[in-house]
């Protein structure tokens, strides 16, 4: 008879009947219907991971971020439990794979190297430092950076998932929120958010055309490295290698203009 009462009323209905009641059952059919969507989230992210990272691990991992989406959900905000709870899914996998400190300290290195570079040239530049002049700054061959780049490129996923903290620890975003849901911005969204949300944008705007839609075509329109690649006729390889090198770009980006807000 539960379910039945389940079927007749709507997902928004059901989303205020839980905030107020706090229903075990409706927490279950909530669970219940969006485990794919863990499982969906945990596929996509084992995608260039190491092969000491298991599906079934990522999924674990998953699960808490879904529960956790559950019980904070607002449906006021006028933002989808789907949307909202991709990115919490994928946070909470994030934040176990970093405790368990799966990247190898030599390729975590590798990465600040490079991200400080970048940081250093661009901030003397005034401009986005072009391959030639990271490597050159870094005193290795162009070839030899490129490679440096795809040994980082299966950690960099973590890059665009690193957290902004806007001074509170329960309240944060990642650059990841802010491509995928631009609509959640409501009027009682904190001018600081805001102002956090403009500067991830326009780090964005300002990558290589091709870094920029390899960014947006992943974490907006949801494709594959695969898929990507077909778009814009490249191997599969070369986009992993295009997705690092925007990663590294960003991160860096937002540390020069973080310490200009902040």
């Amino acid at each position: 008879m539960a379910t039945s009462l389940f079927d007749e009323k709507t997902e928004d209905e059901l989303w205020l009947e839980y905030k107020k009641t706090r229903s075990p059952q409706l927490r279950d059919k909530f669970i219940r219907q969006y485990m794919p969507l863990v499982k969906y989230v945990a596929g996509k992210l084992a995608v260039g991971m190491p092969g000491s990272v298991e599906f079934d691990d990522l999924v674990g991992f998953g699960q808490f971020g879904l529960l956790d989406a559950i019980e904070k959900f607002d449906p006021g905000k006028n933002v989808k439990f789907k949307t909202y709870a991709v990115t919490r899914i994928r946070g909470a996998i994030f934040d176990e794979l970093r405790q368990l400190d799966w990247v190898p300290r030599s390729v975590r290195q590798k990465s600040r190297e490079i991200e400080d570079t970048i940081v250093d040239l661009e901030s003397k530049l005034g401009r986005t430092a072009t391959d030639a002049e990271i490597a050159e700054k870094m005193g290795v061959s162009e070839a030899e950076y490129q490679q440096t780049v795809m040994k980082v490129s299966g950690t960099s996923v973590l890059s665009l998932n690193d957290v902004w903290y806007s001074g509170n620890d329960n309240d944060h975003m990642s650059i990841g929120d802010s491509i995928e849901s631009p609509s959640s911005l409501n009027p009682d969204v904190i001018v600081e958010r805001e102002e956090i949300r403009k500067v991830i944008v326009e780090a964005i705007n300002e990558l290589p055309e091709k870094e920029k839609m390899v960014i947006v075509l992943y974490y907006h329109e949801d494709l594959t490295f695969k898929e990507i690649g077909q778009v814009l006729e490249v191997s599969e390889s070369r986009i992993s290698q295009l997705h690092t090198r925007a990663n590294l770009r960003l991160r860096a980006k937002l540390t020069n203009l973080r310490k200009g807000i902040m």
